[in-house]
């Protein structure tokens, strides 16, 4: 009965190690080392799957990133990632260096970068549009603080005339005295 208790606890213990193993094999697989397994295809697609990374990196993590895709020869992959990095909503964003970056692979005449033309000239144009946008923000921005300033003025100065106003009605306009009834003054 020993021997089918320890054989039990055997299976028991090598089900375990291997359960454990495969979870953290599994656990690897969606980590950096995913990452650098999958370095090797270097397709639009492969970039599409990159940005879909980025949203599932911390904020520590894309600053690695970013370091890293800085520190790498740059090629049309590399400034593609690059640049949506760059145009990534939970980073620093420098839509002007990733616009520069799409428009080097755009007139890149390396073969490489001719799959990248179309995924660059979508986020060209995107970058271009956000831009424009973030300067109109802004320039409403000013204008409605321009406005709240000048409405703020306007409102001072009136409530100078209005109080100036009520001090000349107190000067120039002496108050009856009233009397009481029973004859004392007020």
């Amino acid at each position: 009965m020993s021997s089918n208790c320890y054989a039990l606890s055997r299976r028991l213990a090598v089900f375990i190690f291997s359960l454990f193993f495969g979870l953290t094999v599994a656990g690897c697989a969606s980590g950096p080392l995913a990452r650098k397994l999958h370095l090797e295809d270097t397709s639009p697609d492969a970039a599409l799957v990159y940005n879909q990374s980025l949203s599932r990196m911390t904020p520590a993590e894309l600053g690695r990133e970013r370091t890293v895709l800085a520190a790498v020869p740059q090629t049309p992959f590399t400034q593609v990632r690059l640049a949506l990095l760059l145009g990534h909503p939970r980073v620093q964003q420098d839509l002007g260096r990733g616009l520069a970056l799409l428009e080097s692979v755009l007139k890149s005449a390396e073969p490489a970068a001719a799959p990248f033309h179309p995924l660059a000239r979508q986020l060209a144009d995107n970058y271009q549009e956000r831009m424009k946008l973030e300067s109109q923000l802004e320039k409403q921005s000013q204008s409605l603080n321009q406005q709240l300033k000048d409405s703020q003025r306007k409102t001072a100065e009136l409530q100078e005339k209005l109080d100036s106003l009520a001090n000349i009605e107190q000067a120039l306009i002496p108050r009856p005295r009233v009397v009481r009834p029973d004859g004392g003054k007020r």
